[in-house]
């Protein structure tokens, strides 16, 4: 088939090489302008270089350039892996059987740009992701194909996402592409009452509150790791933690110390007390790289009854 991709990142750039290596077309490769502020470049970008394709470099994909760019691919259907541009309809409908996109959740549920991080935050225990087509709707299309993932209790944004969402995503879109262009596909339409839309998971989400439950601190934890890393202060100095044990204690008098308090150091970590139990920090980082918990307290002196920024 004839495919033309919008994308970008290390996501783009595997859609990009798994469609070539099973001998399909790639007609037109889309991706972001260069970024002047980075020295590194655009990996589908240089991965379509690579397998001899010229990339298409739009500032915006609603220009006429790009509308006839899509044009001139003749392409059977687009595929869109990792879009960090706006696409418009006109852009969408153009190739024979049209557009399909990735999106890491079950949709209608964690519509938005944060769906992984947001479904462990908030202490899911399965996730998915889901082939549709774009609409003018934020992750509002008639969906095609789902695949559902657990989510393990220990499970880190980073394992659910590089061990399971983005292997399944890269299978889904080619086998989503030979369902839509051999006609074979359904289309559904989202039940928009079981719909939630959930915004950048940024450093302001990923702040650590110590007065919360230690399991919703450690899910908060798991879901910023390894970005963006879920953070607090000891003073001015910016602590952010990534690998950790939760202590659950059966009742609130077994709680030991108060929140925020660091109530132990050991050879390998520290533990910090907040409601419900204590987070034992196993690896976290502070002015200089990532470091164990043991280290991390050497390094800033950390002494059992000083406290974190609740």
């Amino acid at each position: 088939m004839r495919v033309a991709l919008i994308g970008s990142a290390d996501f783009g750039k595997v859609v990009l090489e798994a469609f070539l290596d099973r001998g399909d077309e790639v007609v037109a490769v889309f991706c972001p302008p260069d970024n002047p502020k980075s020295t590194k470049p655009e990996v589908l970008k240089e991965a379509a270089i690579a397998r001899g394709l010229t990339p298409l470099q739009f500032a915006s994909l609603k220009g006429p350039e790009a509308v006839q760019a899509m044009i001139d691919s003749k392409a059977d259907i687009c595929i869109m892996a990792y879009v960090l541009q706006f696409v418009p309809q006109e852009l969408c409908k153009i190739p024979k059987h049209g557009t399909i996109q990735y999106h890491p959740s079950l949709l209608p549920k964690y519509r938005g740009p944060s769906a992984i991080n947001w479904a462990i935050a908030l202490g899911e225990e399965k996730t998915g992701l889901t082939i549709f087509r774009p609409s003018d709707g934020l992750d509002e299309g008639k969906i095609i194909l789902q695949k559902e993932v657990s989510i393990g209790p220990d499970d880190t944004l980073g394992k659910i996402y590089f061990d399971h969402l983005f292997p399944l995503g890269v299978q889904a879109l080619l086998e989503a592409a030979d369902l839509v262009v051999g006609n074979k596909h359904q289309e559904l339409v989202q039940d928009e009452s079981q719909a939630n839309y959930e915004g950048w998971f940024g450093a302001d989400a990923a702040q650590i509150h110590w007065a919360t439950h230690a399991t919703q601190i450690y899910n908060l934890i798991r879901a910023s790791n390894p970005a963006p890393g879920a953070w607090t202060k000891l003073g001015e100095q910016k602590v952010q933690i990534y690998d950790c044990h939760k202590h659950v204690t059966a009742t609130y008098g077994a709680v030991k110390g108060k929140p925020g308090e660091i109530t132990q150091i050991t050879l390998d970590s520290f533990f910090i007390a907040c409601h419900g139990g204590q987070i034992e920090v196993l690896k976290a980082k502070g002015g200089a790289g990532k470091v164990t918990g043991a280290e991390l307290a050497k390094e800033l002196n950390l002494e059992v009854g000083q406290f974190l920024a609740l």
